[in-house]
């Protein structure tokens, strides 16, 4: 990411040193982790929730575990559909010809 070698390296600690002093360096270097530790874990869990938000996303809503193309097998052992009590008591209705 950063082309940095160690003859840059050891510019930039003695610059921040310079600037600094010897005091405040470690309370800066310290600050410094913190900060990154948080920012790395802050973007690790975000990572996590996107991805499972995308997985949630990517699967259909009526998931069976089918493949698409197969007919599920609880469509193929259902009993066909009965009519109610009432419907099938009234006989057929017939039209009258229009003849």
């Amino acid at each position: 990411m950063f082309d940095i070698g160690f003859p840059e390296l050891i510019l930039i600690l003695v610059i921040a040193l310079l600037v600094f002093g010897p005091k405040k360096l470690p309370e800066i270097g310290s600050g410094i982790g913190k900060a990154l530790r948080e920012f790395r874990q802050a973007s690790t869990v975000l990572t996590q929730e996107l991805t499972r938000e995308i997985q949630l996303d990517e699967r259909p809503s009526g998931h069976t575990g089918v493949p698409s193309g197969h007919k599920d097998v609880k469509e193929e052992t259902e009993p066909p559909q009965s009519l109610p009590p009432e419907a099938a008591e009234q006989p057929p209705s017939t039209a009258p010809d229009s003849g």
